[in-house]
């Protein structure tokens, strides 16, 4: 179904009117503006080219503790932080990028944070296989109400906000509305996986599951946009040494349960953000929603026996 863009903004105040004085249908224009931009800026870099004039530029890759860097990931953080600071100031907003992120950071005191990640799956950008994604999240007390996930290369930047729905946007304008799937039979759901950051632990949990069907994507992003897009049912994310942080997980949590699917932890607990760990620690489960909890359930009693045998 493809709507209007004010009958989405009508759909969306039915729910939350304004945010520290904004108006909702006001922020998310600006959320959406910004995801434009940022894929602009990516979509450039991963060409070789500046986004400015269209010369050559290098990527200048740094290799950090949790992963690469590169100089797109600091280009779009920069203009993200302007264009959002620029517009809204820091008073009422917090304002939390993998880029700027200090471990001894104390959550901030905000209620309002904004949680961005320039350039969501780094290593899928180097190695070219467009499977890259810029996310943006406005959170309230810990709680995503407000995101964007652009995927560039897809040309697709997908939006939603807290009960108004799920939707995503291509470059002429049309907004059309998604909806996860309702397979309902675990064996014939597919599970949207990684390339890399797979250990033995967690290749072994899913050999152990019931659902075999396998889509490698590369970016959280780009996994959640597979679901919404029914391409994909299931996603895992198994923390060990370390663990997926605040920035990979926000925005497209909202994406995926405004579609209708849910995001949790194996518990059945809630994501929290802005706690002052950005980690994601444990086992966490996205699906379409209809075998979730059966499955968080089945993947605590196969991990329990697993880490029997180890």
């Amino acid at each position: 179904m493809t709507r209007t863009l004010l009958s989405v903004g009508n759909g969306i105040l039915a729910s939350l009117h304004t945010i520290e004085g904004t108006p909702v249908e006001d922020l998310l224009a600006i959320a959406r503006s910004v995801g434009w931009g940022a894929s602009k800026i990516l979509r450039a870099y991963y060409r070789g080219k500046s986004p400015d004039d269209g010369s050559d530029q290098d990527l200048q890759i740094q290799d950090k503790k949790d992963g690469p860097v590169t100089a797109a990931d600091l280009a779009v953080n920069q203009y993200v932080l302007e264009r959002l600071q620029s517009a809204l100031g820091t008073e009422h907003f917090g304002y939390l990028s993998e880029e700027t992120y200090k471990a001894s950071q104390s959550p901030f005191p905000q209620s309002w944070v904004w949680i961005i990640d320039p350039l969501d799956g780094t290593r899928d950008f180097i190695d070219q296989t467009g499977e890259y994604a810029f996310h943006l999240a406005l959170t309230h007390n810990g709680r995503p109400a407000l995101s964007v996930v652009a995927c560039p290369e897809l040309e697709r930047l997908y939006f939603a906000v807290l009960g108004g729905g799920s939707y995503v946007e291509t470059p002429d304008g049309t907004v059309t509305q998604r909806h996860v799937s309702t397979c309902d039979r675990p064996e014939d759901l597919t599970v949207v996986v990684s390339r890399t950051h797979r250990d033995g632990r967690f290749n072994q949990l899913l050999q152990a599951l019931p659902c075999q069907n396998q889509l490698a994507v590369g970016s959280v992003g780009g996994k959640i946009a597979a679901l919404v897009d029914q391409r994909a049912d299931m996603y895992i994310s198994l923390s060990g040494k370390s663990a997926p942080k605040d920035w990979d997980m926000a925005a497209p949590e909202l994406i995926l349960t405004e579609a209708g699917g849910k995001f949790t932890h194996f518990n059945g607990d809630p994501l929290r953000y802005n706690t002052g760990d950005v980690n994601q620690w444990g086992g966490l489960m996205a699906s379409n929603g209809v075998c979730h909890d059966h499955l968080c359930a089945e993947a605590t009693r196969l991990l329990t026996e697993l880490d029997a045998t180890r």
